[in-house]
Order: C-alpha cells, then structure tokens, then sequence
C-alpha cells in the first residue's frame, strides 16, 4: 500500500512562534531538557527554525552556544501539549482532502494515498492538493512525499518528493541508518532508536542498504523486535500503512459523562481512568497497540463545530475521532500516562480550534483555550486500541522495578482522584529556586505541572548541596543560644554574636555537635518592601537530627530537616 506523508517543517518552532504571537521570519529555537539528564541538568536545543538554522543554531547545542552562534535567537519552552494542540488545525485542513488520517506526532501525518491519488489523478496531484489546503486553511507551509512504507515516504516528505511503486528500498539503500529516528511516532522511542542505529554502526552497518540485506531470522535474534522493526522499514516495508480497521468490542472502552464535562481538566480525568481500564485489557492479553483511535461525544447544541471539525452530528451534538499511531515497534507500546497524554492533548487541539471558529474569540484569551478551557460539554469519551501485537518485549519482571509495584500504586492513586478530585492526590515536581520550599512545588499526580521555574539556571546564592530531606507543613519558630545560653544573632555583615550550643523548640531542647554557615540569602532587595532577607545555618544535634535553620527579623526557625 502506498503512504502518503506530510509534513510541516521544525513543527515546535512553529507552533511555539504562533502561540507566542511573534512573526515566523524570527530566528527561534525550542529548548528541551538534555537526554541522560537529571535535575539540573540543563537544556539544549531540540528545534531550530530556517532563520536560526542560516545563521549557525543547530539542534544538540546547549542554550549559550546558541546564542554565540546567534544573539537575536529567542528561545521558546518545549511543550508537546502545545505542539499537538496547535497541530489540529493542519490535520483538519488536510482531511478535506484525504479521510482516514493518522496524527504520527504533532507536525507529521500519515495518510492513505492509494484512493486519494485514483481520486485527484495522480499522486503528484494529491501532495498538491494536501499542501494547498494546509496554506489555505491555516498558512503553513507543508511538504509531502509518497512512496511504499512509512520511513521511505517521511524521509520523501522532507524531500517534498514522489518515490515511484517499488523504488522504495533504492531510495533508502545509501541512506544513514540513523535515518530510522525519523519513522519514530513516540518521541520516548528516540533515544532507544538513536542508541540502536549507533551499535549498527559500530558493527559497521552504515548504511540502510547494509541493514535490510542481513537475512531476516539472523536480525531477530540478534536484535530482538526493534532490529526487526528497523529492518523492515529499511526494506521498505511497513508493519501498518495507514487505513481505518474495525476494532474488536473487547479493545475499546467508553464513558458516557455525566454530569458533561465543561472543562478540558475534567474530562482529562475521564480520559485517565479510561486509559488505564484500556491498558489493563492489552496488558491482561500481553499485548500492545499499534494505534489509538480517541472519539469524543458533545452535547446537543455544543460548539465544538461538528462539519467544521470533521465529525459527524448525532442528535445534535458533535462526534469527533482522531487515530494516533503509537510505535509499538521502536518504543514498546502505549502505557497507560502515555495514552492520557495524547488523550489530553486531543482533546485541547479539538477545543482550540473550536475556540478559534467562534465569532470574538482571539487565541489564548477566548473560550477553550489553555488561559480559559471552558468548552462545549462533552457528554461521551470513547478510546480504542487498534493494529494490537504481542508485547513480547515488554512483559514485566518477576521482581525488582518493573514488577508491577508502581503500576499498581499508580491505578490506587488514580482511583482516589477519580472519587475526591484530580487535586486531592498531589505529587511534588522540583523546580529552580534558592530556599528548600522554593524548590519544590505540589501538582496534581499524573499531570505535568507547565511552566515552573528552570532548575537548570544558576541561581546564584542557593543553598548548598545535599538538599534536605523534608520539610515541616510550617516553619517552626525555635531559638539558637550559645554556651552561655545567650541568642545567637547573625549581624548584616555576617558576625555571629557567638557559636551555636544549643536549639530549642517548642517540644525539644538539644545540643549543637556540629554546624555550618552562615549563608546569607537576598532576594528582590530593591522592591519596596526589602524583600526576603534571611540567613541560613546547618546544625546537626546530639539527638541525632540534623536541621537547616533560618533567621529571619532577628527571630529562627526551622526551615527543614536532613537526613
């Protein structure tokens, strides 16, 4: 079967430019956090516009090297909610053209061009006709290539090119094989995918060519399903071309809302307990889907624009389905997070491209947008999973980690959300700061919680390391005396009035074994109010705690405790 793929070039940048309001003839870049990162580890460049690109910036280059390279480049968050939010309006645009799409990640699609191209007359015709409604109905510019299996038709998309039946393996033969990360749906898979074109081509398969000539049985082995799936790609081939496929009764789950949900955080919740019944099936069968189709039901009188957004009206309300491809074969399939995850983001794609098609409402200001998510009720939510094969890879151990001990307390938190509230179970994210609470903030378990501070910046005058294990609900007041029983007072220039001996509490009195400090701590000194002026002291006791202290007006407290 032949695929037709399109594509909109450096997609984050793009979407990030438009929700940003700034013209696309800037030079931009989209920073994301370093693979092999932790906390702290700091950012680099995972897409650069054509502007950014002429003039030096290249993806893998750390915030100042792009800079060096280009001191007028804004650098904008990476955020996959809004690239997939913003992305709807181009999958929209190119199903007036073609029906049975798939989303394979936000800025590409994957299409079935076999009837379309009988239907416009030729497949040259059919990319015209796809990157003239993508221009007219949201002013993007797009490419598309067609050819037989999935990696030959992206890599001719970026080409804006037509491989003629059959040519598919010569055009891929003199390929890198580090070409396969572009025929991978699920940006987790990437890393996995790049660490495997690496191995090849130290065991010098340079080349797609050299990959799809070893014998078949021999990669398998050797490789296991992802050297399979890369394998058939270089030949290629494709494990499931796009093309709408009925679903068995007992792979698809729904919910009818009620009440509707009137918010795209309510049903999102909906969305979570239905994305764990669905993996609960596959996982119980030992399989993994290759596809997810996601439908939605408003109600009678809803404006999510029914002809407008490519869904069917019932009763009044509108049916809106999308199919995500979920690359099984490179990644191992769909869990449970990751099916919300593109669950959510639908559903804020559908919603915002309502948002624009009603009269007086501007983007990020109007109804369902990410300021704003109110919407038209959605009374029905359906997922399915589709193109299922066994998950012969990706079974969990026996003991250890991946025993099913996390997934479980996973499917227990989310049962609480779903009876008390999606904020009533809450987690903690780190986030840039200089004072232990600072660094931390609550979010509701099993959502990203947006935009918090970068904690890969300096921050000149933090704490230092080891950061402390706990903090109390409350800073508890408390008093640090000398030997003589006297209040230690840290002065402006940092002159203690004696050495710590003992700190008492409300509960307790203990001795001071050892200490370190003071550290000053300064912040927004030049506001009106002075800002926070503290001074920080580590204090280990004979008790066996170890506590950071803070004086603040003269007075101390606890701040937090360490191990």
């Amino acid at each position: 079967m032949r695929t037709a793929v399109l594509w909109v070039p450096d997609w984050p940048v793009v979407a990030a430019l438009a929700v940003a309001g700034l013209d696309a003839h800037v030079p931009a870049a989209v920073l994301g956090a370093r693979s092999g990162g932790g906390t702290g580890a700091g950012h680099s460049v995972v897409a650069v516009s054509a502007v950014a690109r002429a003039q030096g910036v290249r993806r893998g280059m750390r915030r100042r090297q792009a800079q060096e390279r280009c001191p007028e480049v804004v650098l904008l968050p990476a955020d996959d909610a809004r690239d997939a939010r913003e992305f709807e309006p181009v999958a929209l645009a190119a199903e007036t053209v073609v029906a049975g799409l798939e989303v394979a990640r936000p800025g590409l699609l994957l299409l079935p061009a076999d009837g379309a191209a009988r239907y416009h007359g030729s497949e040259l015709a059919l990319a015209r006709a796809l990157v003239g409604a993508v221009a007219e109905r949201t002013g993007y510019e797009s490419q598309v290539g067609v050819a037989d299996g999935l990696l030959a038709a992206v890599l001719a998309a970026r080409e804006d090119a037509v491989v003629p039946a059959g040519g598919s393996p010569a055009f891929l033969a003199d390929r890198p094989v580090g070409e396969l990360v572009h025929a991978t749906c699920d940006p987790g898979g990437v890393a996995a995918v790049r660490e495997a074109a690496g191995l090849w081509w130290r065991l010098g398969l340079r080349t797609l060519g050299d990959l799809a000539r070893l014998p078949g049985p021999s990669v398998q082995a050797r490789f296991g399903d992802q050297g399979a799936w890369a394998q058939r790609l270089a030949r290629g081939e494709d494990l499931r071309p796009p093309a709408r496929r009925r679903v068995e009764a007992d792979l698809a789950v729904a919910e009818e809302l009620d009440p509707p949900a009137l918010r795209v955080d309510v049903a999102t919740f909906a969305a979570r307990r239905l994305a764990t019944e669905l993996y609960d099936l596959l996982a119980a069968r030992g399989l993994a889907c290759g596809r997810l189709r996601i439908t939605a039901r408003t109600a009678a009188g809803g404006d999510l624009g029914g002809d407008d957004l490519g869904g069917d009206l019932d009763d009044g309300g509108a049916v809106l389905e999308r199919v995500w491809r979920t690359d099984d074969g490179a990644a191992g399939g769909m869990s449970a997070a990751r099916i919300t995850d593109r669950v959510r983001w639908q559903l804020e794609g559908w919603l915002t491209a309502a948002s624009a098609r009603r009269p007086g409402s501007g983007r990020g200001s109007g109804p369902g947008t990410a300021a704003d998510p109110v919407v038209a009720p959605i009374v029905y939510l359906a997922l399915a999973a589709e193109d299922v094969v066994p998950a012969t890879t990706h079974q969990p151990g026996l003991w250890g980690a991946d025993a099913g001990e996390d997934a479980r307390a996973r499917r227990a938190l989310g049962r609480v959300q779903g009876l008390l509230g999606g904020h009533a179970v809450l987690s903690v994210e780190l986030q840039g700061g200089r004072g232990p609470r600072d660094r931390v903030r609550l979010v509701p378990f099993g959502t990203e919680g947006g935009a918090g501070r970068d904690p890969g910046l300096p921050w000149p005058g933090a704490l230092p390391s080891p950061a402390p294990a706990g903090l109390p609900d409350e800073p508890v007041p408390a008093r640090v005396l000398d030997a003589a029983g006297r209040d230690v007072v840290v002065d402006a220039r940092l002159a203690m009035s004696g050495e710590p001996a003992v700190v008492r509490d409300a509960a307790t009195v203990a001795g001071v074994t050892g200490w370190a400090g003071p550290w000053p701590l300064a912040e927004r000194w030049w506001s009106a109010g002075g800002g926070a002026r503290r001074v920080y002291l580590q204090a280990v006791l004979d008790d066996g705690r170890a506590l950071l202290l803070a004086q603040s007006g003269g007075a101390w407290q606890v701040e937090a405790f360490y191990d």
